[in-house]
């Protein structure tokens, strides 16, 4: 009896260990961090979609080589390198958004792409810490590979930044598309996008400069027209706005005095961002002391008088370009 009790117990906890053993088998372990040298971020999102951040030179190609990787999305707004791309027999293709989330438009041309291209598939932004992550969980959202709230673990993994909160909206409102309406859908997709990314930069600048000057006007309290807007939010946005847009091509064709604009109201926002940003001060509109309502004007209108001598010189006089 001794013995049959001993062989029963000895066959419930191997029969449970196999049975633990298959359970994550199943259970992919996938999103994980990839451990490469040359590219930044790198997150294997599922088999055959790896997101990351921008690659450069040889060394960083050579890395995409030996991942397999036929097809590279780039959701920069900056220029993609194809002909480095090109010399690793990759194909280039260029669907940029910001970092304000992804239009249900984009989601489908990415989710088209993602299907339509060979793979594996590389997809980066800049850093490959915010949008490229989120394009790459929207796409398995859309794609059916994974619900909103798994996807959400690809941004989690990724390190994006909780303020940049239309990224995780756009995971969170992301639905499956169905793949016959998928299969119809028809898009171009160019290796580099025909609309100057300084455009496209400059739009979305100027909505969220109107944002932010709502607050303004509200001397940096809440109001009837103000406390719809997430103030800290939009300084997130505004100070990667004019990060991004000194690193696109376009910019460095412009006058020294235009970059010299970009870079002194990069770091007013950057300062408006410290002061704003609950996730690093923890402070609301309403919180926010006498002088650092004083301080927060002062950086404003030195970006708004930047603005219209940006505006007066460049725009203003038809001289679209430089």
């Amino acid at each position: 009896m001794r013995n049959r009790v001993q062989f029963l117990s000895l066959f419930f906890c191997t029969a449970a260990s196999m049975w633990m053993s298959l359970l994550v088998a199943q259970d992919s372990p996938m999103p994980a961090k990839l451990a490469l040298k040359h590219l930044p971020n790198p997150i294997e999102v599922r088999s055959g979609l790896i997101s990351g951040g921008l690659p450069q030179g040889d060394q960083a190609f050579q890395e995409l080589e030996r991942l397999g990787i036929k097809t590279i999305i780039s959701v920069d707004g900056a220029r993609p390198d194809v002909q480095m791309a090109q010399r690793y027999s990759m194909r280039y293709v260029h669907i940029p958004h910001g970092y304000d989330g992804i239009s249900e438009s984009t989601l489908e041309k990415l989710a088209k792409a993602a299907a339509e291209f060979p793979g594996p598939i590389y997809i980066h932004c800049h850093h490959g810490k915010h949008r490229s992550p989120a394009a790459a969980a929207a796409i398995c959202v859309a794609q059916g590979t994974l619900k909103p709230q798994q996807a959400l673990r690809i941004l989690e993994l990724a390190g994006t930044n909780p303020s940049y909160k239309g990224l995780f909206q756009s995971v969170i409102q992301a639905k499956q598309i169905d793949p016959a309406v998928l299969e119809k859908l028809r898009f171009e997709f160019p290796a580099q996008c025909d609309v100057p990314p300084l455009v496209d930069a400059m739009v979305a600048l100027e909505e969220t400069v109107a944002k932010l000057n709502k607050v303004a006007e509200a001397r940096w309290k809440a109001n009837a027209s103000s406390d719809q807007i997430d103030a800290a939010h939009e300084a997130v946005l505004l100070r990667e706005h004019f990060e991004e847009m000194q690193r696109l091509d376009d910019v460095s064709k412009y006058p020294p005095t235009f970059r010299q604009m970009l870079k002194e109201s990069e770091q007013s926002a950057w300062l408006i961002e410290s002061m704003l940003n609950p996730y690093r001060l923890n402070v609301e509109l309403s919180q926010i002391k006498p002088v650092h309502r004083k301080a927060l004007d002062v950086n404003w209108n030195a970006i708004r008088a930047n603005c219209t001598a940006c505006h007066k010189q460049f725009r203003d006089n038809g001289a679209t370009k430089p």
